[in-house]
């Protein structure tokens, strides 16, 4: 809300207030206040992904307004199991509890601040909860659905402070062998109107249409998003679990020449947000969504995952699996079989086949490389001797894990070609063994194909490397990285037109794209000659990546061509200030071609040193 202005209305409140705070920050301070941030932290993810707000923290206390009644059960109730079964804090005995109760009243929201009755009552609730449980005001529980697994047991009427009336009470439990309903996927609730409705790293349809040449529209192919599937649990382990799932699932889709897949890069942004699937399909262009919530407990897997058609938010298929945890592999070829049948996808001999591979037996070894992923996906320089660590454990539970051994090619291709390495050709030759070893394992794993790719372009053999980049887009046609990799091969070799165009195929899968795809398109215009193309590529690309000083110094080559010499100065100004050892003789080491020693007449016009 604008300062000072008021809402009066009539909302579900949500009050979770920790049990026994000042016993646990008599025992440990700082643990104490870190505990409680991390669980609140937790509570404020599954407020919003069933739909509610997380207002306010009060001290030891949480605020959260929900607009249905339902809604605020399953997620006090949600969150309630998952905060029973964490086993993560950092020391037992002060790990946080929660009492929360739900009540339905009039409220006024100024400035994000919520007071009001209905949040009054719901504080007094939560005063007679048991820890761990969720008390509700009768209204509260007229109003949910009976069709909902939800039981309220009678706590009689309760006179409360500040009440002239006595009020209905109940206990809220989860009904006997019954599931918690999945959050539904909805419109989400901005806490401040905004006239931006564009998530933060979107391409706005201009920039889209100027950058890319067209309109962002429905392909003609059948196309799909995979949103994050939501972890039922508050373990930071089952997360990452969730996130692999959800990964896998879109690797595969994106091995199907006949779907366009979103990738992952553009689907996470909509994680912990509740979002209406018909705006997805728009801010996507994508004619299906895929979602769905995991929770692991011990050797068991409960997963439910529904396709949802985004122009009439028609659910299309819906699924339940409860499984042990040793069939995970099984479960995801099972949802990509599904999506491909509902929608109607014709398939040649083999592909579903080279779709469906994960690549492995070993869950351990899985989650494993999904650990070293989250680590090679730094910005900066990141711990490649912790990746290698984790990836060297994986192989010794499966020799055979061709990710495995791509992503340790990764971090050595890192090491060496950004020279963190004390022996840059040796980490080169380790990346090579590994890519050759990845491809041997399984030669249908395209992330391999385009790993060898850079290494072959690293060792000055261009033809080679574009020959295996084509071989990785061949076994997964919808992979924006492995497109956006292949695009920048194809220009660093002079191709700069084919270049540009598989580029703007990867924006295209990649709707929300890094800076990265946005840096290598504007050096594609920039080698073209459209110059004022180029300077909007590298202006959004640093709207995402303020630091980048190689940005930086292509978007002065560009204003240099543009006779924009202030504007290039200004822009060499800012590469010193980021980088202030920067040479142009050392920066063009890697360039021999006459494209490039144009360029590097234009940084030294533009004022950088030589």
């Amino acid at each position: 809300m604008g300062k000072d202005r008021l809402s009066r209305k009539l909302a579900v409140i949500l009050h979770a207030d920790v049990v026994g705070s000042t016993v646990l920050v008599q025992k440990n301070e700082t643990l104490a206040h870190q505990s409680i941030q991390f669980v609140f932290g937790r509570l404020a993810e599954t407020v919003t992904a069933y739909g509610g707000i997380a207002r306010e923290v009060r001290g030891d206390a949480l605020v959260a307004e929900f607009d249905r009644a339902s809604d605020a059960v399953a997620a006090a109730l949600g969150f309630q199991q998952c905060n029973e079964e964490l086993d993560s804090s950092p020391a037992e005995e002060i790990r946080p509890q929660l009492r929360i109760g739900i009540s339905l009243g009039e409220v006024i929201i100024a400035d994000n601040t919520i007071t009001g009755a209905g949040v009054v009552l719901a504080q007094r609730l939560e005063q007679l909860c048991n820890p761990g449980g969720v008390v509700v005001q009768g209204a509260v529980a007229e109003t949910v659905p009976v069709r909902l697994p939800f039981d309220f047991e009678s706590l009689g009427e309760q006179t409360i402070k500040g009440f002239e009336q006595p009020v209905r009470v109940f206990a809220a439990i989860l009904r006997a062998n019954s599931e918690l309903p999945p959050p539904e996927t909805k419109p989400v609730r901005e806490q401040e109107p905004t006239e931006n409705t564009q998530p933060p790293s979107s391409l706005s349809a201009e920039s889209y249409e100027l950058l890319i040449g067209e309109r962002f529209e429905l392909p003609d192919k059948p196309s799909i998003a995979v949103l994050p599937f939501l972890s039922m649990s508050a373990d930071r382990e089952q997360e990452i679990f969730a996130d692999g799932m959800t990964e896998d699932i879109i690797t595969s889709l994106s091995r199907i020449p006949e779907l366009v897949v979103i990738s992952r890069n553009s689907t996470f942004v909509y994680k912990g947000r509740a979002i209406d699937v018909r705006q997805i399909g728009s801010e996507l262009a994508v004619s299906h969504v895929l979602e769905g919530s995991i929770r692991k407990a011990g050797d068991r897997l409960r997963i439910t995952v529904q396709l949802v058609e985004t122009r009439g938010g028609e659910h299309i298929w819906v699924d339940r699996y409860d499984r042990n945890l040793d069939d995970i592999f099984v479960i995801q070829d099972e949802i990509t079989r599904n999506v491909v049948v509902e929608l109607a996808v014709k398939l040649v001999d083999g592909e579903i086949a080279r779709a469906i591979a994960v690549g492995t037996e070993s869950i351990e070894a899985w989650e494993l490389i999904r650990r070293a992923g989250i680590i090679l996906s730094a910005r900066a320089r990141f711990d490649s001797e912790a990746a290698k660590r984790l990836i060297k454990r994986a192989l010794e539970l499966d020799e055979n894990f061709a990710a495995a051994w791509t992503t340790l090619g990764w971090v050595y291709w890192l090491e060496s070609s950004r020279s963190w390495s004390a022996d840059p050709e040796h980490s080169m030759r380790k990346a090579f063994e590994a890519g050759q070893r990845a491809i041997s394992s399984d030669p249908n794993y395209h992330m391999a194909h385009s790993l060898l790719g850079h290494v072959y372009m690293s060792r000055g053999d261009p033809e080679k490397a574009i020959e295996m980049g084509e071989k990785a887009l061949a076994l997964a046609p919808s992979d924006s990285y492995a497109m956006a990799l292949q695009a920048d091969r194809l220009i660093e070799s002079g191709r700069v037109e084919e270049g540009i165009r598989r580029m703007k195929k990867a924006i295209r899968l990649c709707p929300f794209p890094p800076a990265w795809f946005l840096f290598i398109l504007g050096i594609g215009f920039h080698l073209k000659g459209d110059n004022e193309t180029a300077i909007h590529a590298f202006e959004q690309s640093l709207e995402r990546d303020p630091e980048s000083h190689l940005t930086q110094v292509w978007l002065s080559s560009a204003l240099v061509e543009l006779g924009k010499l202030e504007a290039a100065r200004s822009a060499a100004e800012k590469v010193l200030e980021i980088e202030p050892l920067f040479s142009v003789e050392e920066w063009s080491k890697a360039f021999d071609s006459r494209a490039y020693s144009l360029v590097k007449a234009n940084l030294l016009q533009a004022g950088l040193p030589k």
